[in-house]
């Protein structure tokens, strides 16, 4: 299972925020620090500044700034949020295009047990974890 870039460059700017939680940060700052394009991190602080984990101020002397302290942002509800399909295989979210799922294939119960257990393990985990 791979992680989306958007998931990564999520985990990112929240890492990077936290460190320089002293500063206003611009998505250009952002994008240069971290070594990514500043077209798809507008996507992704978008995305996050429309929950409480960012916030975005506009004008001058605006920017952007964790919305949470670092120990309440959990690693688990980033990745549900930030993921649009934690599918690992098709049959997941599909039946119908695998003949086996007629014939009681148990691989899409195992798989989803996992994805499960990932997602409970990543959920342990705080962004303050991170630093």
């Amino acid at each position: 299972m791979q992680l989306s870039k958007f998931t990564d460059y999520a985990f990112r700017s929240l890492i990077f925020l936290a460190k320089n939680q002293d500063q206003n940060l611009t998505i250009g700052k952002l994008a240069v620090e971290l070594e990514i394009s500043e077209h798809h991190l507008k996507k992704v602080i978008n995305k996050l500044a429309k929950t409480e984990y960012i916030i975005s101020i506009k004008g001058r002397s605006g920017g952007l700034k964790l919305g949470l302290e670092p120990e309440k942002i959990n690693l688990g509800k980033i990745l549900i949020l930030t993921e649009d399909n934690l599918n690992i295989v098709e049959c997941m979210d599909k039946p119908d295009v695998c003949p086996l799922m007629n014939s009681g294939c148990k691989l899409n119960g195992v798989l989803s047990k996992s994805l499960d257990a990932f997602i409970k393990e990543l959920s342990k985990y705080s962004l303050q974890d991170l630093l």
